[in-house]
């Protein structure tokens, strides 16, 4: 396997330089690592909607892009003399190889837990990163909202600054939703505010319930189109346009959809 996966690797590498020879392909000659940032977040989460629908055939595709992506982003880097593809494979073996001594060493643990303390450990002692000001800093700041919610709340959960129960947690939403509609009936400016931390709450509402929320939203999302395209379909079949003066119809049709299987 190997060897089959190497050579397959070598030759998504040639079809990369030839793409971006001389006489390529213009529009892959054109490209930068600036201009290919989104289509790797657009493609990851192209990737994460096949995984969520269970569909292999789709899920090898996505993650050839994402090969191709990282491929080709890394050639870039190669092509200006600032490091190799090889390069990068060798970083990440050899980060993998430092931060597994449990694996590739003789160090001992119990646990994924303490898996993750020597991690965290092996980065400031062995590879001199900057200790935190704070273990929250860990929650990247680029990462999505969604996303960095979800890690912020982990990181201290770890630390012991989590809720004890669902129920207390029900009860906290309850009063993010009521501090919001007052915020609606009354205060304006801190609509944005208070449905902010309607959000958090309900991202700490997943994590304590131990479902990742950007994946919970992944298939609320699927559902919606579903059963949206159901409203979409019955309404073109009656000869209703989609306009809210048909609304009745639509809520009609979308009940309808909910008795189908998503």
């Amino acid at each position: 396997m190997s060897t089959e996966t190497g050579q397959a690797f070598l030759a998504l590498c040639d079809i990369v330089t030839r793409l971006r020879a001389p006489d390529g392909c213009p529009w892959d000659r054109e490209q930068t690592p600036q201009t290919l940032r989104g289509d790797l977040v657009e493609e990851t989460y192209e990737c994460i909607e096949a995984i969520s629908q269970n569909d292999p055939p789709h899920i090898k595709e996505e993650l050839g892009d994402i090969f191709l992506l990282v491929t080709m982003l890394s050639y870039m880097h190669q092509q200006q003399g600032i490091f190799t593809v090889s390069d990068v494979l060798e970083t990440v073996c050899e980060k993998l190889i430092r931060r597994h001594p449990h694996v590739f060493g003789d160090v001992k643990v119990k646990d994924s837990a303490e898996v993750l303390d020597n991690w965290a450990r092996i980065k400031v002692e062995q590879e001199g990163r900057k200790p935190k000001d704070s273990v929250l800093d860990d929650a990247k700041a680029g990462l999505p909202p969604l996303e960095r919610s979800y890690a912020l709340q982990k990181i201290a959960a770890k630390k012991g600054f989590d809720w004890t129960d669902v129920e207390s947690l029900f009860s906290k939403m309850q009063e993010e939703l009521g501090e919001l509609k007052e915020a609606v009936d009354c205060k304006p400016d801190n609509i944005e505010d208070e449905l902010g931390d309607v959000l958090f709450m309900a991202v700490n509402l997943s994590r304590f319930l131990k479902i990742d929320p950007a994946m919970a939203l992944v298939r609320a999302n699927l559902k919606f189109i579903k059963r949206f395209g159901h409203v979409e379909k019955r309404m073109k079949e009656t000869g209703l346009e989609m306009k809210g003066e048909n609304m009745a119809a639509m809520d009609s049709y979308w009940d309808e959809a909910k008795t189908m299987a998503d």
